[in-house]
């Protein structure tokens, strides 16, 4: 344990509250969130998104909630996870970041140590966030305060690979600061961590590693595409390949989600605000991005073939998350099959019983049925819940209902089509 340490924590979703939980086990911890509706479920001691268990969060007895900015005044260390997501025309969008850095700016001292937490392009720390707060503190960055970087590495869902468990990567905008930084994560971490040279070196660690996972995937969803055309299954020649012990093992999908979808645009925008163009990485983001249409078409083909009436069928489509297990709806791209089999007229029903309604309807405009009927006209598998591998497609289709597995996960004389 280290001495003099007072921490708060700023943003409390699937990356903020396992960190306020297990840095409150060991030291003073305020978690502040500016959603009133979310501190009144943390102090009920329940966490929605399930990252965070209600043992956990009794375990953390040195951690309090709040969304009143005086209630983290007397902090030293400040660590921002707020989302970082793209607009529309997917460029970057620092809105959230750049309010949290306003909130901290507020109420930051000499000697308090900024740590950001939140993916962003190399250089976001520094050039965007150092200057909002030397502007509302009136202080001088690496004079009066300074600033740290550890990205992120939770994984929603994930209950193996959980925050202790992983090695993380810390940075320091002075080398006695990151020597701090690392110390302080080193507190509460299994797996210790990588000390990068730089802010900007850990900022770019972070960003390519989902980039490299959405290329990986956008080259296996590209197979997809070219074995359909040939006639041959994509689950079985990846079966096949990867007998090879060097071959890796990716799978062809919809990519989503508040990182892997995202990140790739981050890195993009930096490389085309210095005057390069990147090829490879955007290549992959929009091959990936049409994934969803693609399903969708597949799945009118295969009604067609069946001689089904496309107009008014009822479609059943089984997920709404980003992956399975997991309540998280951010940039779901689940939704794109959803959209392409409206437009062609289908009657679409949506069922997950991880997904919360009011979130799925705010979000995308989707109402989530709360049972399940029999006799579909099309059964899509989008999303890998656990639930769902208990049902009996069988009866959720009729006699010549179509099945499509996105997953690849049901036998393959059982579906009529898969990736």
């Amino acid at each position: 344990m280290l001495k003099d340490v007072r921490i708060a924590v700023i943003g409390l979703g699937y990356v903020g509250l396992p960190l306020a939980v297990e840095f409150g086990k060991i030291y003073p911890v305020v978690g502040f969130d500016i959603s009133a509706h979310r501190i009144a479920a943390l102090k009920a001691g329940h966490d929605h998104t399930l990252e965070t268990s209600d043992e956990d969060l009794s375990a953390a007895v040195r951690l309090k909630f709040t969304s009143f900015i005086e209630d983290i005044k007397d902090c030293n260390y400040f660590i921002v996870g707020v989302p970082t997501p793209v607009d529309k025309n997917k460029r970057p969008d620092l809105t959230p970041l750049i309010k949290a850095t306003e909130t901290v700016g507020k109420v930051l001292k000499k000697g308090d140590i900024v740590i950001y937490e939140s993916t962003v392009y190399p250089g976001a720390t520094e050039e965007d966030c150092v200057p909002v707060l030397e502007n509302f503190s009136g202080l001088k960055f690496n004079e009066d305060f300074f600033c740290g970087y550890s990205p992120e590495r939770i994984n929603p869902g994930d209950k193996v690979h959980t925050l202790t468990l992983i090695r993380k990567i810390t940075s320091g905008s002075t080398p006695e600061v990151a020597d701090k930084v690392d110390a302080l994560y080193n507190t509460i971490l299994k797996k210790g961590t990588f000390k990068a040279s730089s802010i900007r070196v850990a900022e770019a660690a972070k960003v390519i590693e989902n980039t490299q996972r959405d290329l990986n995937i956008a080259f296996v969803n590209e197979l997809a595409l070219i074995f359909h055309r040939i006639g041959i299954d994509t689950s079985e020649v990846l079966e096949a390949a990867g007998t090879k012990w060097n071959f890796l093992p990716y799978k062809p999908g919809l990519v989503g989600g508040h990182c892997i979808g995202i990140d790739p645009y981050y890195l993009t925008h930096k490389a085309q605000e210095l005057g390069y163009h990147p090829e490879v990485i955007l290549a992959g983001r929009r091959l990936n991005d049409n994934m969803g249409f693609y399903v969708a078409q597949q799945v009118i083909k295969l009604m067609i073939k069946k001689g089904q009436k496309v107009e008014g069928a009822n479609v059943l489509v089984l997920g709404i998350t980003f992956k399975e297990n997991c309540s998280d709806i951010r940039n779901s791209r689940v939704i794109d099959v959803v959209t392409e089999l409206q437009d062609f007229g289908c009657k679409v029903a949506v069922y997950d019983p991880w997904a919360a309604p009011l979130e799925v309807f705010d979000e995308y405009g989707v109402k989530l049925v709360p049972d399940l009927d029999k006799g579909y006209d099309a059964v899509v598998l989008a999303v890998a819940h656990d639930q769902f591998m208990k049902l009996d497609f069988s009866a959720l289709r009729n006699g010549h209902g179509v099945l499509y597995d996105i997953k690849s996960l049901l036998p393959k004389d059982l579906v009529d089509g898969r990736l």
